[in-house]
Protein backbone atom coordinates (compact mmCIF):
# COMPACT_ATOMS: atom_id res chain seq x y z
CA UNK A 1 0.00 0.00 0.00
CA UNK A 2 1.41 3.50 -0.93
CA UNK A 3 1.87 5.67 2.08
CA UNK A 4 0.31 9.22 1.61
CA UNK A 5 0.28 12.06 4.13
CA UNK A 6 1.04 15.90 4.47
CA UNK A 7 4.48 18.01 4.58
CA UNK A 8 4.14 19.72 7.92
CA UNK A 9 4.39 23.03 6.22
CA UNK A 10 1.29 22.86 4.49
CA UNK A 11 -0.83 21.92 7.34
CA UNK A 12 1.23 24.57 9.98
CA UNK A 13 3.52 26.42 8.25
CA UNK A 14 6.56 26.54 10.70
CA UNK A 15 4.79 25.04 13.27
CA UNK A 16 5.64 21.26 13.00
CA UNK A 17 4.02 20.21 16.23
CA UNK A 18 0.59 21.98 15.31
CA UNK A 19 0.88 20.01 11.20
CA UNK A 20 1.80 16.52 13.73
CA UNK A 21 -1.32 17.02 15.67
CA UNK A 22 -3.48 17.95 13.17
CA UNK A 23 -2.11 14.77 10.93
CA UNK A 24 -2.34 12.47 13.68
CA UNK A 25 -6.58 13.14 13.24
CA UNK A 26 -6.22 11.31 9.83
CA UNK A 27 -5.48 8.29 8.18
CA UNK A 28 -1.81 9.64 7.00
CA UNK A 29 0.82 6.80 6.65
CA UNK A 30 3.81 9.24 5.82
CA UNK A 31 4.90 12.74 6.68
CA UNK A 32 7.54 15.38 5.72
CA UNK A 33 9.01 17.44 8.20
CA UNK A 34 9.63 20.59 6.34
CA UNK A 35 12.34 23.54 7.36
CA UNK A 36 11.92 25.61 4.12
CA UNK A 37 13.43 28.52 5.79
CA UNK A 38 17.14 28.52 6.97
CA UNK A 39 16.18 29.24 10.32
CA UNK A 40 14.29 26.31 10.83
CA UNK A 41 15.98 23.49 10.48
CA UNK A 42 18.39 23.41 13.51
CA UNK A 43 15.50 23.72 16.21
CA UNK A 44 13.66 21.07 13.80
CA UNK A 45 16.79 18.42 14.02
CA UNK A 46 17.44 19.09 17.57
CA UNK A 47 13.92 18.08 19.20
CA UNK A 48 13.26 15.08 16.78
CA UNK A 49 14.06 12.57 19.18
CA UNK A 50 10.94 14.11 20.73
CA UNK A 51 8.56 13.87 18.26
CA UNK A 52 6.07 10.38 18.71
CA UNK A 53 6.71 9.26 14.26
CA UNK A 54 5.90 5.71 14.78
CA UNK A 55 2.93 5.55 13.05
CA UNK A 56 4.40 6.85 9.82
CA UNK A 57 5.99 4.42 7.61
CA UNK A 58 7.84 6.63 5.50
CA UNK A 59 9.24 10.19 6.74
CA UNK A 60 11.63 12.50 5.17
CA UNK A 61 13.05 15.77 5.76
CA UNK A 62 12.63 18.91 3.49
CA UNK A 63 16.00 20.99 3.48
CA UNK A 64 15.50 24.73 3.38
CA UNK A 65 14.75 26.06 -0.08
CA UNK A 66 17.00 28.47 0.07
CA UNK A 67 20.72 29.16 2.21
CA UNK A 68 23.40 31.16 2.54
CA UNK A 69 26.76 30.03 1.37
CA UNK A 70 28.31 29.87 4.82
CA UNK A 71 25.51 27.75 5.76
CA UNK A 72 26.16 25.00 3.61
CA UNK A 73 28.38 23.32 5.88
CA UNK A 74 26.40 23.80 8.85
CA UNK A 75 23.04 22.09 7.35
CA UNK A 76 26.09 19.11 6.53
CA UNK A 77 26.56 18.29 9.27
CA UNK A 78 22.87 18.90 11.41
CA UNK A 79 22.10 16.02 9.15
CA UNK A 80 23.85 13.36 10.24
CA UNK A 81 21.34 13.70 13.18
CA UNK A 82 18.97 12.44 10.57
CA UNK A 83 17.81 8.73 10.67
CA UNK A 84 19.64 7.40 7.59
CA UNK A 85 16.24 5.71 6.79
CA UNK A 86 14.83 8.90 6.03
CA UNK A 87 14.76 11.01 2.63
CA UNK A 88 16.42 14.46 2.88
CA UNK A 89 14.24 16.77 -0.08
CA UNK A 90 16.57 19.05 -1.42
CA UNK A 91 16.60 21.79 -3.94
CA UNK A 92 19.36 21.58 -6.51
CA UNK A 93 20.33 25.36 -6.89
CA UNK A 94 21.65 24.93 -2.95
CA UNK A 95 24.44 22.71 -3.33
CA UNK A 96 27.66 24.07 -3.77
CA UNK A 97 29.81 21.21 -1.61
CA UNK A 98 28.75 18.52 -4.79
CA UNK A 99 31.44 15.80 -3.31
CA UNK A 100 30.42 15.98 0.24
CA UNK A 101 26.51 15.79 -0.58
CA UNK A 102 27.54 12.95 -3.02
CA UNK A 103 29.07 11.07 0.21
CA UNK A 104 24.93 11.10 1.28
CA UNK A 105 24.03 8.62 -0.92
CA UNK A 106 20.57 7.93 -2.08
CA UNK A 107 19.33 9.65 1.22
CA UNK A 108 19.87 13.12 -0.70
CA UNK A 109 16.61 13.74 -2.90
CA UNK A 110 16.44 15.89 -5.34
CA UNK A 111 13.23 17.77 -6.10
CA UNK A 112 12.38 18.96 -9.59
CA UNK A 113 11.73 22.91 -9.49
CA UNK A 114 9.00 25.33 -10.31
CA UNK A 115 9.65 28.19 -12.58
CA UNK A 116 11.51 30.88 -9.95
CA UNK A 117 14.55 28.88 -9.64
CA UNK A 118 17.15 28.41 -12.61
CA UNK A 119 18.19 25.16 -12.66
CA UNK A 120 15.96 21.87 -11.73
CA UNK A 121 13.34 22.25 -14.24
CA UNK A 122 13.65 19.63 -17.27
CA UNK A 123 15.23 16.23 -17.52
CA UNK A 124 18.28 17.58 -19.42
CA UNK A 125 18.93 20.08 -16.22
CA UNK A 126 18.34 17.01 -13.82
CA UNK A 127 20.81 14.87 -15.86
CA UNK A 128 23.58 17.11 -14.71
CA UNK A 129 22.62 17.15 -11.10
CA UNK A 130 22.28 13.52 -11.05
CA UNK A 131 25.79 13.20 -12.87
CA UNK A 132 27.21 14.92 -10.06
CA UNK A 133 25.16 12.66 -7.23
CA UNK A 134 24.97 8.98 -8.67
CA UNK A 135 23.59 7.65 -5.88
CA UNK A 136 20.69 10.56 -5.12
CA UNK A 137 17.13 9.88 -5.39
CA UNK A 138 14.08 11.50 -6.44
CA UNK A 139 11.50 13.36 -5.71
CA UNK A 140 8.74 14.18 -8.49
CA UNK A 141 6.58 17.21 -7.67
CA UNK A 142 3.46 17.51 -9.82
CA UNK A 143 2.78 20.59 -9.28
CA UNK A 144 6.07 22.20 -10.55
CA UNK A 145 6.04 19.80 -13.73
CA UNK A 146 2.25 21.39 -14.60
CA UNK A 147 3.32 24.92 -13.91
CA UNK A 148 6.86 24.44 -15.86
CA UNK A 149 4.88 22.82 -19.11
CA UNK A 150 0.83 22.18 -19.12
CA UNK A 151 0.95 19.59 -21.67
CA UNK A 152 2.84 17.31 -19.35
CA UNK A 153 5.56 15.88 -21.65
CA UNK A 154 8.12 17.37 -19.33
CA UNK A 155 7.04 15.45 -16.56
CA UNK A 156 6.45 12.11 -19.09
CA UNK A 157 10.36 12.68 -19.65
CA UNK A 158 11.25 12.93 -15.66
CA UNK A 159 9.24 10.05 -14.76
CA UNK A 160 10.36 8.19 -17.76
CA UNK A 161 14.21 8.92 -17.48
CA UNK A 162 14.47 8.79 -13.19
CA UNK A 163 12.08 6.42 -12.74
CA UNK A 164 14.55 4.31 -10.84
CA UNK A 165 15.40 7.12 -8.68
CA UNK A 166 12.16 8.02 -7.90
CA UNK A 167 11.35 7.79 -3.81
CA UNK A 168 9.14 10.78 -3.17
CA UNK A 169 5.78 12.35 -4.88
CA UNK A 170 5.16 16.21 -4.21
CA UNK A 171 1.08 16.18 -4.66
CA UNK A 172 -0.59 19.45 -5.46
CA UNK A 173 -1.20 22.37 -7.52
CA UNK A 174 1.45 25.54 -7.78
CA UNK A 175 -0.20 28.91 -9.06
CA UNK A 176 1.00 31.71 -10.54
CA UNK A 177 2.68 33.43 -7.68
CA UNK A 178 4.34 29.36 -7.15
CA UNK A 179 2.33 28.67 -3.73
CA UNK A 180 1.20 25.30 -3.13
CA UNK A 181 -2.92 24.98 -3.76
CA UNK A 182 -5.07 21.88 -2.98
CA UNK A 183 -6.08 20.01 -6.51
CA UNK A 184 -8.07 21.39 -9.26
CA UNK A 185 -9.84 19.62 -12.10
CA UNK A 186 -6.58 20.88 -14.30
CA UNK A 187 -4.18 19.08 -12.37
CA UNK A 188 -6.15 16.31 -11.45
CA UNK A 189 -6.77 15.30 -15.12
CA UNK A 190 -2.83 16.07 -15.65
CA UNK A 191 -2.15 13.61 -13.11
CA UNK A 192 -3.75 11.16 -14.99
CA UNK A 193 -1.25 11.64 -17.73
CA UNK A 194 1.86 10.09 -15.53
CA UNK A 195 0.12 8.34 -13.20
CA UNK A 196 0.75 4.80 -14.97
CA UNK A 197 4.47 6.11 -14.90
CA UNK A 198 4.35 6.22 -10.74
CA UNK A 199 5.15 2.99 -9.53
CA UNK A 200 2.95 1.71 -6.83
CA UNK A 201 4.90 2.00 -3.09
CA UNK A 202 6.10 5.30 -4.04
CA UNK A 203 5.32 7.85 -1.10
CA UNK A 204 2.86 10.50 -1.72
CA UNK A 205 2.86 13.72 0.12
CA UNK A 206 0.75 16.21 0.12
CA UNK A 207 1.72 20.23 -0.17
CA UNK A 208 -1.19 21.86 -0.98
CA UNK A 209 -2.09 24.33 1.63
CA UNK A 210 -5.89 23.35 3.18
CA UNK A 211 -8.07 26.97 3.34
CA UNK A 212 -10.98 27.93 5.38
CA UNK A 213 -11.92 27.27 8.72
CA UNK A 214 -11.90 23.39 9.03
CA UNK A 215 -9.34 22.97 7.65
CA UNK A 216 -8.44 19.05 8.76
CA UNK A 217 -11.12 18.32 7.02
CA UNK A 218 -10.27 19.99 3.82
CA UNK A 219 -7.02 18.08 4.52
CA UNK A 220 -8.93 14.59 4.62
CA UNK A 221 -10.65 15.27 1.50
CA UNK A 222 -7.34 16.37 -0.35
CA UNK A 223 -5.69 12.82 0.92
CA UNK A 224 -9.01 11.17 -0.18
CA UNK A 225 -9.06 12.57 -3.61
CA UNK A 226 -4.79 12.10 -3.99
CA UNK A 227 -5.63 7.88 -2.86
CA UNK A 228 -8.34 7.69 -5.97
CA UNK A 229 -5.92 10.13 -8.24
CA UNK A 230 -3.01 6.99 -7.67
CA UNK A 231 -5.54 4.13 -7.46
CA UNK A 232 -8.01 4.61 -10.17
CA UNK A 233 -6.72 7.41 -12.26
CA UNK A 234 -9.90 7.46 -14.71
CA UNK A 235 -12.88 9.37 -14.71
CA UNK A 236 -12.43 11.54 -11.70
CA UNK A 237 -14.71 14.16 -9.81
CA UNK A 238 -13.27 17.02 -8.67
CA UNK A 239 -14.95 19.70 -6.41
Amino acid sequence: MRPLGFSTGALGYSDFRLALRMLAETSATAVELSALRQLELEPLISCLGELDLNRYSHISLHLPSAIQPDFEPILLNLVKHVPHEWRLITHPDIIRSWDEWAELGSRVCIENMDKRKEIGQTARHLRSVFSQLPSASFCFDIGHAHQVDPTMGEAVLLLEEFQQRLSQLHVSEVNSESKHDPISLEVALAFETVSTLIPEGVPAILEGVPKGSDRLEQAKSEMALVWQLLSTPTSLAVD
